[in-house]
C-alpha cells in the first residue's frame, strides 16, 4: 500500500506543495465530522477511508481508496440516519436502543442488496461492485469510481434542454435489461432519476445509487427522499404497495424529462388533476407509440401501468403485439392554448369520411331533440301563460361516516368528491403516540349521526409522536445539561469519558457530546447518552527511599 500521508484523501493523487489538492481542489486539512470514521482509516486491512462524499438515507459514501489494486474506489458504509450515531474516537456504531431490532434488519437488507449488486456487476448499467464486507458492527460496499455525468446536467447542458427519441432510446434501452435483471432477482431501485443515470466516459449508462427497500418508502421510519416528479404515488403514505412498476413510473418520468425538457408533475399533484402537458412543437417529434408508453408508464396507480419492464420494453419498441392493441389512455393529454400532441390517423381515408357522416347525423338528432324539449318546456313550465311556480327547496339530509377506523388520511377526505359535497371538513392536527402520523384519528360528529347537507365535521390529523430538537449541551456541568434535556422531556444517561486534567470532572464533552446529536430531532421520551469528564487523570513520579 502507497504511503498514505502524501495522498489527496478525495482523488487519492499525490499531493505537490500543501494540503490543498491541485488536481481536485480537496483541502485536506479539514477532517471529517466526527460522526464519522476518519480520513486514512484503514478497513479489511485494504481500504483506504477518504473525504466524505455524501450521506443518503441509509448509508454515508466516502471516497476511497483500494490499497492492493492501487485505484480510487467509493466505500459505501451502511449508517442509518437518525437511527445510529458514532461516539468521537469510536470506529463502532452506536445503536439507539429502541432501533436495534430495526438496525439489525435493514443491515441485513443492505448486505443482501449490495452481494446481489456484486453478483450483477456484468450488467452494462450497473455500477461494478467488488466486495461487501462487515465491520465495525455495520456493513461495506466497495464500488468501482467512474468518470461521469448525470443525466440532468448532460441535459442542462444540451442547447434545447432536450434530445430526440432516435438519441434517447440509445441512453435508456440498455438501462432496461438492468432493471430487469435487478427485478428477477428481488430489488426495486425505488429513485430512477436524471440525477441518478450516470452518463460514464466508457459510453455507457448507469444506475446509481441504491438504497435498500425501506429507505424508498415514505411509510417508514427510515429517512425518505422525495424527487418530486419521479417519486410515484405508491411511495408516498397510502395503500398502494411499491412494485416493478414503481420503477417503470420514475423510469418513464426521466424518459420524459428527456424528450419534453421538463419534470413532469408530481404525481400527489396529478392524482387530483391527472393531466400531462407536451408542447406541440416538441410532441410532432416524438414517435406515437412513444407517447403511448410514456401515458402507460406514467399511470398514477401502479396497477394501470405496464406490470414488468418486458411488457413496457415493447411499447417503447413499438413491438407488433402492442401495435395490435387499442390506443392506451390517450386523453391523458389535452390540446390546446398549453400544448397537446398531433391527431393520431390510423383509418385510412374512407373510414374518416364515413366517421364524419355518422357524426353528422347524429348532431342532427340531437338539435331535433333539443328543440322538442325547448317547446316542452315552454308549453308546461306556466312561462306561456306568466304564471309562476316555485317549488319549496328541500334540504338533503347525510349520515356521517366512520372516518377514523379504515385509517383515513387528510388526502384522502379531501379527495372524495361525494364527501365534500355533503359535508364541509375542517382539519386539525395533535400529536398521537397511538395514531400512525397522517391518519385522522378524531371526528367532531360521531360516525352514524344525521345531519344537514353542508355541516362542519372538524377532523384530527395525527402529527405522529413528538418530537424535540436536541439542544447543545456541550461544556455544561453535567446537572445543567440533565435540567435542559429532561424539561423537553428526554430521558438521560451518561458515560464517563477519560480526564487528561484539563477539563472539569462532570461536565460534558464540549464537542459530538451526545448522542443522538446536538441539532438532530428525537422522540420526546427517548434517552440521550451524554460523554462525560471523570476524575482527572494525574500520574506522580515514584520515589525511593
Amino acid at each position: 500500500m502507497r504511503e498514505l500521508d502524501n495522498l489527496c484523501m478525495r482523488c487519492f493523487k499525490e499531493l505537490k506543495g500543501g494540503n490543498i489538492c491541485s488536481e481536485c481542489g480537496c483541502d485536506n486539512d479539514v477532517p471529517n465530522d466526527t460522526m464519522y470514521l476518519p480520513a486514512k482509516t484503514v478497513i479489511k486491512g485494504q481500504y483506504v477511508i477518504g473525504e466524505v462524499k455524501e450521506h443518503q438515507s441509509d448509508s454515508v459514501t466516502y471516497y476511497g481508496y483500494d490499497g492492493q489494486l492501487d485505484r480510487p474506489i467509493f466505500i459505501r458504509e451502511f449508517y442509518p440516519k437518525g437511527l445510529a450515531s458514532r461516539l468521537e474516537g469510536a470506529k463502532e456504531l452506536h445503536i439507539r436502543q429502541k432501533f436495534i431490532p430495526d438496525f439489525d434488519k435493514y443491515k441485513k437488507d443492505f448486505y443482501n442488496l449490495w452481494t446481489t449488486m456484486e453478483k450483477l456487476h456484468s450488467l452494462s448499467a450497473c455500477v461494478p461492485v467488488y466486495d461487501v464486507f462487515e465491520e465495525n458492527d455495520t456493513a461495506y460496499a466497495i464500488i468501482e469510481q467512474n468518470d461521469s455525468i448525470t443525466l440532468r446536467e448532460y441535459l442542462i447542458r444540451n442547447e434545447n434542454g432536450y434530445i430526440l427519441w432516435d438519441s434517447a432510446r440509445l441512453m435508456f434501452m440498455p438501462v432496461l435489461t438492468t432493471i430487469e435483471a435487478l427485478h428477477s432477482n428481488g430489488i426495486i431501485h425505488g429513485s430512477i432519476t436524471p440525477d441518478n443515470l450516470l452518463l460514464c466516459r466508457d459510453g455507457k449508462v448507469r444506475l446509481a445509487p441504491f438504497v435498500i427497500s425501506a429507505a424508498a418508502d415514505s411509510s417508514g421510519i427510515l429517512e425518505f427522499t422525495e424527487a418530486e416528479g419521479y417519486t410515484a404515488l405508491e411511495q408516498y403514505k397510502n395503500n398502494h404497495k411499491i412494485c416493478p412498476a414503481t420503477d417503470i413510473y420514475s423510469f418513464s418520468a426521466c424518459i420524459y424529462r428527456a424528450l419534453v425538457g421538463s419534470n413532469p408533475p408530481s404525481a400527489i399533484s396529478r392524482e387530483a388533476n391527472d393531466k400531462l402537458m407536451i408542447p406541440n412543437s416538441i410532441a410532432e417529434n416524438i414517435p406515437m407509440h412513444v407517447i403511448r408508453a410514456l401515458v402507460n408508464g406514467l399511470q398514477i396507480y401502479p396497477e394501470k401501468r405496464a406490470k414488468d419492464i418486458e411488457s413496457f420494453r415493447e411499447m417503447l419498441n413499438a413491438a407488433p403485439a402492442v401495435k395490435a392493441k387499442a390506443a392506451v389512455h390517450e386523453d391523458v393529454y389535452q390540446k390546446g392554448a398549453k400544448g397537446g400532441y398531433p391527431e393520431y390517423n390510423a383509418k385510412d381515408k374512407s373510414g374518416g369520411e364515413k366517421k364524419r357522416n355518422n357524426i353528422v347525423i347524429v348532431l342532427i338528432v340531437l338539435i331535433i331533440i333539443a328543440i322538442g324539449a325547448s317547446i316542452y318546456v315552454v308549453k308546461f313550465s306556466g312561462l306561456l301563460d306568466n304564471k309562476e311556480t316555485t317549488t319549496a327547496a328541500q334540504v338533503q339530509t347525510f349520515e356521517v361516516p366512520n372516518f377514523i377506523s379504515n385509517g383515513y388520511t387528510q388526502q384522502d377526505i379531501q379527495n372524495q368528491a361525494a364527501w365534500n359535497d355533503q359535508f364541509k371538513f375542517t382539519f386539525q392536527g395533535e400529536y398521537s403516540t397511538d395514531a400512525e402520523e397522517g391518519t385522522i384519528f378524531k371526528q367532531s360528529i360521531q360516525p352514524g349521526e344525521v345531519v344537514n347537507q353542508g355541516t362542519e365535521i372538524v377532523l384530527t390529523v395525527s402529527k405522529g409522536i413528538q418530537t424535540e430538537k436536541v439542544p447543545n449541551v456541550g461544556s455544561l456541568p453535567l446537572d445543567e445539561a440533565k435540567k435542559q434535556l429532561e424539561a423537553l422531556g428526554f430521558k438521560v444517561s451518561t458515560v464517563e469519558i477519560y480526564n487528561d486534567g484539563s477539563h472539569t470532572k462532570d461536565t460534558v464533552k464540549s464537542v459530538s457530546g451526545s448522542a443522538p446529536e446536538a441539532g438532530s430531532v428525537a422522540a420526546v421520551g427517548e434517552e440521550i447518552i451524554l460523554q462525560v469528564y471523570g476524575e482527572p487523570q494525574t500520574t506522580t513520579e515514584a520515589t525511593t527511599e
